[in-house]
């Protein structure tokens, strides 16, 4: 039994029960399978076509002409503030025991200082 032979309604009318009744059991299989693929076929969704290309564009590359975006310009770090935070780093990291001289260090809290 194909799909064209049961009604396009939502389910199987009295009608069929009877003919179905009158055939055997082959018939009742075919028309459940029949019903069930109906079903399966509503539920589907159809597969979407994907959106064409812009002409010339390469995929994961950048447009002609452009570029990724920078950093904003209130987070550009001048050099001599790059300088002092590595001189400050070597110094903790090489020298724990001796005084930093990077020159953004606070004097150490001594007798002297107060």
């Amino acid at each position: 039994m194909t799909a064209e032979q049961i009604p396009d309604d939502d389910g199987i009318q009295v009608d069929d029960v009877k003919a179905v009744r009158r055939e055997g059991r082959s018939e009742l299989k075919a028309l459940m399978r029949a019903q069930i693929q109906i079903g399966q076929a509503r539920r589907e969704p159809t597969v979407k076509p994907a959106p064409p290309r812009p002409p010339g564009h390469k995929p994961g590359a950048w447009p002609v002409g452009t570029s990724p975006p920078g950093p904003p310009p209130e987070r550009k770090i001048p050099a001599h503030v790059w300088d002092a935070a590595v001189r400050h780093y070597r110094n903790t990291e090489h020298h724990p025991d001796q005084p930093c001289d990077c020159g953004n260090c606070p004097p150490p809290n001594t007798e002297e200082n107060r």
